[in-house]
């Protein structure tokens, strides 16, 4: 439920009546109704061929009749001369944000209960009809983003159809949209109010804004916004600007804190020539403002680049940085990998040597155990005798070993006397025979020597495998 104070601030807002207890009173007349209030504040102020009044529209005009001062018709104080303050700038004191944005985007402030009445005003104006078809919020809030815009459209589209195309370039977007446009472009924003039931607006469209020149003119320095005071936005505008008198025009560019500085207005019919050098003289005292803008947007756009290109040679710094410390970090890990493989290869050729030595010290253990063993196992060498043979066994080295063995000594104990010695490094060999060359190989082991032809004295030689 939206409480008095909004509705009082949204009527105020809608209608441009800056005294609140007018307000209050219109708003009271019509029970806090204020769909009921804004329909009827509209149909009280009709252009003047409206003059049909409803008993509420009658309420209302009667008390802005009271008010004196609100809608009053300005000629006699001003005549013909430019009801304007000139280069002493005015501020606006309703802020853009509000005088052109859209119904929807008002209601979305002060809620869904009033964007009923907001629509109800735009519709109640003529271009778009009452639509009883509006199904969700959704769709309402579609349409009102878009009014603007075909507002805008419509307006153009009918002028040109009215008056031709030799115009000043009217933008077709909403007056927003157009202020931001002037702004991007450091240029003025004309705007025209147009008052199509108005005596005066036939020959002053065709006679003046078509002239060729100061179309020309106005195409050439400023951006333009033109409205028509039936539809929304064209209404708001002419509330905003307090137009009283038509034909009406102004010079309007954006000013600080979200407002809009009034630079020109001029109210009532004006010839192309009075029209041309009043736009030459707001050209000429806006330059500065124009050209400091414009300076200030370089000088914005230059600090930018500039910041950029600090900023990408800080990054290209900090990337090569950390390549850099990434290649510094890659070398370091690398040769930490390299340092750990060599001390596990020098481990292990360590532990190699050690196993090695290892194996070689129990392999001449298990030699000299078994030469003992094989020494033990020969017994005494018999004294010489008819059964005793003598074995001469001759090595490669040219080394000779003597020993005498009984003649029924098997052979094998030649090969054990021979591995007693510990003479050889290898302990795959036979023993040979020259004359004639017989090989004791492992079939004869188990032949005594007298059986194998060696008694009762052989010469032998060590033959390596």
């Amino acid at each position: 439920m939206v409480d008095v104070a909004d509705k009082l601030a949204y009527f105020q807002a809608i209608t441009g009546l800056e005294d609140p207890d007018l307000c209050t009173e219109i708003l009271q007349a019509h029970d806090w109704d204020l769909e009921l209030a804004i329909s009827s504040f509209t149909s009280s102020n009709p252009p003047p061929e409206r003059q049909e009044q409803t008993p509420n529209t009658q309420v209302t005009a009667n008390l802005l009749s009271r008010d004196g001062q609100n809608r009053v018709d300005r000629s006699d104080s001003l005549g013909n001369a430019v009801a304007g303050p000139g280069l002493a700038w005015r501020i606006i004191t309703l802020p853009y944000s509000v005088i052109s944005a859209s119904i929807g985007l008002v209601s979305g402030a002060v809620g869904l209960g009033l964007w009923a009445a907001g629509g109800v005003l735009s519709y109640s104006l003529g271009m778009l009809g009452l639509n009883s078809g509006r199904s969700g919020e959704s769709s309402t809030r579609l349409a009102s983003v878009s009014a603007a815009a075909l507002e805008a459209m419509e307006f153009v589209a009918v002028f040109e159809r009215d008056y031709g195309n030799v115009k000043p370039n009217f933008v077709s977007e909403g007056f927003m949209d157009a202020l931001q446009r002037s702004r991007s472009v450091f240029k003025l924003l004309f705007v025209y109010l147009h008052s199509p039931d108005h005596p005066d607006t036939p020959a002053f469209c065709e006679g003046t804004l078509c002239n060729e020149v100061l179309a020309a003119f106005v195409n050439e320095n400023f951006v333009s916004w033109g409205g028509s005071i039936r539809a929304s936005e064209g209404f708001k505008m002419s509330n905003s600007l307090k137009a009283s008198r038509y034909p009406f025009c102004a010079v309007v560019m954006p000013a600080a804190n979200q407002r809009i500085a009034l630079l020109q207005q001029v109210e009532g019919p004006k010839s192309p020539e009075e029209m041309l050098m009043i736009l030459q003289k707001v050209i000429e005292e806006s330059n500065p403002a124009l050209l400091q803008a414009r300076l200030d947007a370089e000088e914005r756009r230059n600090n930018m680049r500039l910041r950029e290109e600090q900023d990408a040679a800080y990054r290209a710094a900090l990337e090569a940085d950390q390549a850099r410390e990434r290649q510094r970090r890659e070398e370091q890990e690398r040769l930490e990998r390299e340092a750990a493989e060599a001390e596990r290869k020098h481990k292990e050729e360590v532990e190699a040597r050690e196993r090695e030595a290892r194996e070689a010290a129990e392999r001449e253990a298990a030699l000299a155990k078994m030469r003992q063993e094989k020494a033990l196992s020969l017994g005494a060498e018999p004294e010489k005798g008819p059964n005793v043979t003598q074995v001469l066994v001759r090595f490669p080295n040219g080394e000779r070993k003597e020993r005498r063995f009984h003649s029924t000594a098997v052979v094998q104990l030649l090969y054990d006397y021979v591995d007693s010695l510990g003479c050889l490094e290898v302990q795959n060999y036979s023993l040979v025979s020259n004359f004639p060359r017989v090989v004791y190989s492992t079939d004869k082991f188990s032949l005594s020597l007298k059986e194998a032809g060696l008694h009762p004295q052989a010469s032998l030689f060590v033959e390596l495998n």
